[in-house]
């Protein structure tokens, strides 16, 4: 640890702005995520840096090192950002902090007189640590033994700390994602007494938090918290033209748990088939989102059903597409994004489809792919079928029975699928034809390569460019036939 702590402070500049302030005779101290890396010996990436000189002091001690200072993350929380050559630190005063209506921000904040005090209002023992210089360890919540056993707990009472800030709940969750932890057992049971705070909260904060979470090593952790907690059920808020929307977050995911699924198929529930797609899937946001909500649409109502004794959920994949949609959509994602995800899920049953039946068409799919309009260029299309690749190989994993001859069966089920999509135009410049074929063509260009694109797409045409000059040409002439005869008819 030692080294990395050295390294880590030389490097990142922290070492200047606690000899500068102990030089003062003040008290300094790398505090939060970076202790904690450092104890599990990672490379830190926040460094946050706590002292008991005032905002002021602060500025005046660094400014007469010869340091920049700005506050731009306001003296109201104590907190100076000073400028060193290795980069921009956060210096806080040592502080407690009251609640009040807010949702996430104190509502008083006031100076505190020893670190003890400060660690004391923190959310979670494994970050209420901190270190000086030297790599003293100042630890007054047992942050390090949680940290050997590998356990989540709040810095006193659960229910107190996230009734102060609703917002620890999804860091909660997130933190067990990250770090492979377990939630201590108080934990869990506090949670439920503090969900009506989450509807205090902003949707961009909770939809941050919820992104770390996908994307951590340990995600399917996180995210089973978050949903068998009944976290994912509740709702947050976004403002929009000056009026609060209630946003539900991911009451859709709660039906999934213990859902029973063919045991011939499956090994797993609803719930934990999907976890185990989410673990199985490459820590890519777009893939980790299709993965979690890829089988949503199994158990509804129009879905679940039964065939010689057997449980079935025929139409699935289409119900749970237009499921994923709403839920992307109303997270606020983008609207590509949203399509992204959607597509995934309507379509993550194909693969198996193309695999067991020889007969089956590819080309015909996507052909029909292309004609959509989702796709703006042939290379779109040959990415989607690579996602694609990636979800059903994870999903493949996911029912407790696949293997490695399952995964490359998907992966080369995908690339075949790109080279055919990369051989079907989308747009008309897509298309091989000449640089000639406008001058040809003149004020008809337009109308022709539509006409020639709509062709290559039916494999009716070769997309070459002697072959779209060709039957450029001859479109032509037909459209001046056609003119003509307009004309002499109007004459």
């Amino acid at each position: 640890m030692s080294q990395i702590f050295n390294r880590t402070l030389l490097a990142k500049g922290g070492r200047r702005i606690l000899e500068t302030l102990e030089a003062a005779g003040k008290e300094a101290y790398l505090v939060g995520g970076a202790v904690r890396d450092l104890l599990l010996h990672k490379e830190p990436h926040d460094f946050d840096i706590v002292t008991s000189a005032r905002p002021e002091e602060v500025i005046e001690i660094m400014e007469k090192a010869g340091y920049k200072t700005t506050n731009l993350v306001g003296k109201t929380f104590g907190i100076v950002v000073v400028a060193v050559p290795e980069g921009h630190y956060e210096v806080a005063t040592f502080r407690s902090e009251v609640y009040g209506a807010d949702s996430h921000r104190p509502a008083k904040v006031t100076y505190a007189d020893s670190l003890e005090e400060d660690v004391e209002r923190r959310d979670f023992t494994i970050n209420a640590m901190a270190m000086d210089i030297n790599g003293q360890i100042y630890d007054y919540v047992e942050g390090q033994r949680d940290i050997k056993k590998r356990r989540l707990r709040t810095v006193g009472a659960p229910a107190r700390r996230f009734q102060e800030d609703a917002l620890r709940l999804f860091r909660a969750c997130r933190f067990v994602g990250q770090l492979d932890f377990m939630p201590d057992k108080s934990l869990l049971k506090a949670m439920p007494e503090a969900f009506y705070r989450v509807s205090g909260l902003s949707l961009e904060r909770v939809r941050e938090e919820l992104d770390k979470l996908l994307l951590a090593p340990s995600a399917p952790k996180g995210l089973d918290v978050l949903v068998q907690s009944g976290l994912a059920a509740c709702s947050c808020r976004i403002t929009e033209n000056g009026q609060a929307i209630e946003v539900p977050i991911l009451p859709e995911l709660s039906h999934l748990v213990n859902l029973p699924q063919h045991a011939a198929f499956h090994r797993f529930d609803g719930w934990y088939h999907t976890l185990a797609v989410v673990d199985n899937t490459p820590a890519d946001l777009l893939l980790r989102w299709a993965a979690l909500l890829h089988d949503v649409g199994k158990g509804m109502p129009d879905v679940r059903g039964f065939h010689k004794g057997h449980i079935t959920d025929y139409g699935h994949d289409e119900v749970g597409a237009d499921i994923a949609a709403e839920i992307v959509k109303r997270l606020r994602y983008p609207k590509a994004f949203a399509d992204r995800v959607s597509w995934l899920v309507r379509n993550h049953m194909h693969f198996v489809y193309f695999l067991r039946e020889p007969k089956a068409n590819a080309l015909k799919w996507v052909r029909k792919e292309a004609r959509s309009g989702l796709f703006r260029r042939s290379e779109d299309l040959a990415e989607a079928f690579k996602q694609q690749a990636y979800i059903c190989a994870a999903d493949a994993l996911g029912t407790g029975y696949g293997d490695e001859r399952s995964v490359a069966a998907m992966q080369g089920m995908g690339q075949y699928l790109q080279a055919l999509a990369r051989s079907v135009p989308i747009h008309t410049r897509d298309l091989a034809y000449p640089k000639e074929l406008p001058q040809v063509c003149g004020k008809d260009t337009g109308r022709i390569l539509q006409n020639l694109l709509l062709r290559v797409q039916n494999g009716q045409l070769e997309n070459t460019s002697e072959a779209l000059m060709a039957a450029a040409k001859k479109h032509r002439e037909r459209l001046e036939k056609k003119k003509n005869i307009a004309q002499v008819k109007e004459d």
